[in-house]
């Protein structure tokens, strides 16, 4: 392993866990990259970056953190503050800026089938958690992989709460200071690809725009995901 290689740090996004980066942590750990796999509890979007933030504090070394989906407004908390972090890539990402939600933000631009898809599980103290609807996972989420292995991912998935998608960010985002990197999905039917323009433009950072892609593209197209993160490592 070459010393000068950073850590790469992967965090998933909500109706989804660690397990949809399999592909692309064979690919990085091959190429040399230590990688973490953070939890994300998908409570709260504070709560859930100050998490992240505490685990990405035992890493020494410089680090590339990633972030899908809800992971991307995670991210952008948990990374301030933090100088070993060396870029940003966010996957078919929200990228917040402050005072913004991902429930806001999903919905600036027409396009998205969230509203259709999520089933709510009333919880004891009041919250809500929130599934995709394991009837629409594949067409919905990830209309670009086998429906069979869709099948298994909406079996899989973890729930957020509405809380969660609801809060909005508070606080400097690391984006303003941390060089970005952004992968597209242009089929995507989660985050419409108008809206992951819209935040990863502002940012001023580099986009890859990966057509036909759904919002599982880091399963779909493991190749131009690792490719985007190692670039962002090797800048």
């Amino acid at each position: 392993m070459m010393p000068d290689h950073p850590t790469i740090v992967l965090v998933h996004g909500a109706f989804a866990d660690s397990s949809g980066f399999t592909a692309i942590i064979k690919r990085l750990v091959s190429d040399g990259y230590p990688v973490v796999a953070a939890p994300n509890p998908l409570r709260g979007l504070s709560s859930d970056a100050a998490q992240v933030r505490a685990r990405l504090q035992d890493i020494s070394g410089p680090i590339v953190l990633v972030g899908h989906s809800y992971g991307g407004a995670v991210i952008s908390a948990a990374a301030t503050g933090n100088p070993n972090i060396r870029a940003l890539v966010y996957l078919a990402a929200f990228v917040p800026e402050e005072g913004e939600s991902a429930q806001a933000l999903v919905e600036k631009f027409p396009g998205s089938t969230i509203g259709d898809s999520l089933k709510p599980v009333p919880l004891a103290d009041g919250q809500v958690d929130l599934y995709v609807d394991p009837r629409v996972f594949h067409p919905h989420f990830a209309g670009d992989i086998p429906a069979d292995e869709a099948e298994v991912y909406a079996i899989t998935q973890r729930p957020a709460t509405g809380a969660a998608l609801g809060e909005p960010a508070t606080g400097a985002q690391a984006w303003h200071e941390i060089p970005c990197h952004h992968l597209i999905s242009g089929a995507d039917r989660i985050i419409p690809p108008m809206a992951q323009e819209f935040m990863a433009r502002r940012t001023g950072g580099q986009i890859q725009v990966v057509e036909g892609a759904s919002h599982m593209v880091f399963v779909s197209r493991p190749g131009a995901t690792v490719a985007l993160i190692e670039k962002a490592a090797q800048q």
